[in-house]
């Protein structure tokens, strides 16, 4: 039995990694995962290589001339985190669509203290 959260990010579509060379050689490496993704291109990037992932849908999502591959990295763990957060459910009673249990609107913020002082 595993404990804690297991990685979502394996599937049977495949993540690719393109890697373009200064001579003109192209090579496409098929990963599992953007883990793996990451870590192929972590190894492959230098002065003379540029490396792109592309993701299950054919688009490319990372291209190492245009960012840092850690920098890229770190924003898709907060991404994961993101998307694995459990919120509670909430229906804002001014419909406004910002509001959440975890942040709310201004005037729902104001009735959560009004109640405090009447519950008082």
């Amino acid at each position: 039995m595993t404990s804690g959260m297991e990685p979502t990010e394996t599937t049977d579509s495949q993540i690719t990694v393109v890697v373009l060379e200064e001579s003109g050689g192209r090579d496409r490496v098929t990963c599992s995962s953007f883990r793996e993704a990451i870590n192929v291109v972590k190894d492959t990037v230098d002065a003379e290589t540029v490396a792109k992932i592309e993701n299950r849908e054919g688009e490319i999502v990372f291209d190492s001339q245009e960012a840092d591959i850690e920098n890229w990295e770190n924003e898709w763990e907060r991404a994961k985190r993101r998307l694995s957060v459990d919120v509670e459910e909430y229906d804002c009673p001014y419909d406004n669509v910002g509001c959440v249990a975890d942040d709310l609107c201004v005037q729902c913020k104001m009735d959560a203290v009004q109640n405090q002082y009447h519950e008082s």
